[in-house]
């Protein structure tokens, strides 16, 4: 927490430098204006860095935005992208008892001293952080997390008394502070969104999922739990990212909906619809292997399965009890969903002999479904339907 007194702040060197532990006289550091943490000194390529806690209701306070003006090429850090924030906000407010936050890292522009407790039991690598209050900190990897925090503390002050992991280095100037974003982001890669939905025990529809694929005959032992697609030799039929988006669409305006019931409607859809599909039944009983069906027939991919849960939503508002459905989803199995059948599939389902899943293909499949099982058109794949027939066919 931040010492004062009444002496006015040292000035910055223009190199800033760790100074050593003995370097420094009492007399140099009495009184004068600092930041103090403690701390834990560490080493990393050579350099010495620092980790402590900062309370959240600081960080707005030592972290200040300053490079929105500035061309990108002086930048330290990416725009903020303020679209972000609302989300980040959102989840911290929904979960105030369980969010979770890695480390902020940021770069220290001034002459910091460490003060190591010393004794047997601490050592030389705890100890006390000392950094003057007209030092300069710059984020290096987690301004958005600052910013949601700050939004965040306005509705819910009391938050302001728990802290996050900080991770100091010392600013060796522009170029390096530039490095370390690039360094700090080269290797990030995303989670897979079916690992998302694997281990997301706070959202109700990734548990129902969870619950249908692990319990239904027509999912259990042939869903992809990790990937968000399949090896060409996989045994796997489906992904569970993709069983996902399509109960996000079967459920759509839907929230009113518990897990339980969510589970059983998915459930009793997914029963209707598994025999219009005989295909996945063969490979069950071992009759075909799974690769065979997913290089020859379309119905296993995740447009499909997106756009079946577009026409199960559509039967859901005009009635919950899933027998009424039977009649429709009857008609699936009419329809020829082979690849090679070019003439409905291509340019729809399929782009340059691929199975694409862009937002505008689903909608274009879904059309076709819903025309051929006689349904009408909702407004967005109309739209999608009127320019794919304005198009140009070789």
């Amino acid at each position: 927490m931040p010492a004062t007194s009444t002496k006015t702040p040292r000035k910055v060197p223009a190199a800033a430098e760790v100074a050593p532990t003995d370097s420094a006289s009492p007399a140099t550091r009495i009184g004068a204006y600092e930041y103090v943490f403690p701390a834990i000194r560490g080493v990393q390529a050579g350099r010495v860095y620092f980790v402590s806690m900062c309370p959240l209701k600081l960080l707005p306070k030592l972290f200040v935005w300053v490079d929105d003006d500035l061309p990108v090429e002086l930048r330290a850090q990416r725009t903020l992208n303020k679209g972000r924030i609302p989300e980040m906000v959102h989840y911290i407010e929904e979960n105030p008892t369980s969010y979770t936050f890695s480390a902020i890292t940021a770069s220290v522009d001034a002459q910091v001293h460490f003060s190591p407790y010393g004794g047997e039991e601490h050592g030389t690598v705890n100890g006390v952080l000392r950094v003057p209050m007209d030092g300069r900190f710059i984020i290096n990897d987690g301004q958005h997390r600052r910013a949601a925090i700050e939004q965040a503390l306005k509705s819910n002050p009391a938050l302001g008394e728990e802290t996050i992991a900080v991770v100091f280095f010392i600013d060796k100037g522009l170029d390096r502070c530039q490095q370390m974003f690039a360094d700090l982001n080269r290797h990030a890669v995303r989670a897979s969104k079916s690992l998302g939905v694997l281990f997301d025990h706070r959202d109700p529809l990734a548990a129902a999922t969870r619950e249908v694929v692990s319990s239904s005959l027509v999912f259990r032992g042939y869903v992809e739990m990790e990937s968000t697609s399949l090896a060409k030799a996989s045994r796997r039929l489906f992904t569970i990212s993709a069983i996902h988006g399509a109960h996000e669409e079967l459920f759509r305006g839907q929230g009113q909906l518990s897990q339980a019931e969510m589970t059983r409607l998915a459930l009793a859809f997914w029963d209707q619809v598994d025999p219009q599909f005989p295909e996945w039944s063969e490979v069950r009983h071992k009759h075909m292997r799974s690769p065979e069906v997913r290089q020859d027939f379309i119905h296993s991919h995740g447009i499909v399965l997106t756009a079946v849960g577009r026409i199960g939503n559509s039967l859901l508002k005009q009635d919950a009890d899933p027998e009424s459905w039977r009649a429709t989803l009857g008609k699936l199995s009419s329809l020829d969903w082979s690849r090679t059948n070019a003439k409905l599939w291509e340019g729809r389902a399929i782009v340059g002999g691929r199975v694409s899943k862009a937002t505008s293909n689903v909608m274009l499949t879904t059309a076709a479904i819903r025309t051929h099982l006689g349904m009408p058109l909702e407004p967005d794949e109309q739209r999608a339907q009127d320019a794919y027939c304005k198009e140009p066919r070789s």
